[in-house]
């Protein structure tokens, strides 16, 4: 069982930045795939990025390609989120996610195992 725990949210205004980050419990984190997801007011929630177990590759979403990074420190068991240049339409909560898989990032939802809370990143115009 894996435990996760988002913080690093807030209020930003347009153009600005935020760092989420995802504290995990347990000893089996760094063999685990980690992404980060988000759900906007209304909509369905969505895959925004995630690592490899190793930190050896990363895979984002289209829509922040070029303005968020994913990595991960497997020493302090926490993955992060650095998200830059935030528009209004990445206001969400957004959620860590634990996926078994040890093979290349996977984007769908259902291919994860746990789910941290989740997190509201509000940007405000």
């Amino acid at each position: 069982q894996v435990q996760l725990v988002e913080s690093g949210g807030g209020l930003v205004q347009a153009g600005g930045s935020l760092r989420l980050s995802c504290a995990a419990s347990g000893r089996t984190f760094s063999t685990y795939t980690m992404g980060w997801f988000r759900q906007a007011p209304g909509k369905e929630r969505e895959f925004v990025a995630a690592i490899m177990w190793s930190g050896g590759s990363t895979i984002l979403a289209d829509s922040v390609k070029g303005r968020f990074t994913m990595s991960r420190d497997n020493a302090k068991n926490t993955v992060y989120l650095q998200m830059n240049n935030l528009k209004p339409e990445d206001t969400a909560v957004y959620y860590c996610a634990a996926d078994r898989w040890q093979g290349w990032p996977r984007g769908r939802e259902s291919e994860y195992d746990y789910w941290g809370q989740g997190i509201q990143v509000t940007v405000s115009s």
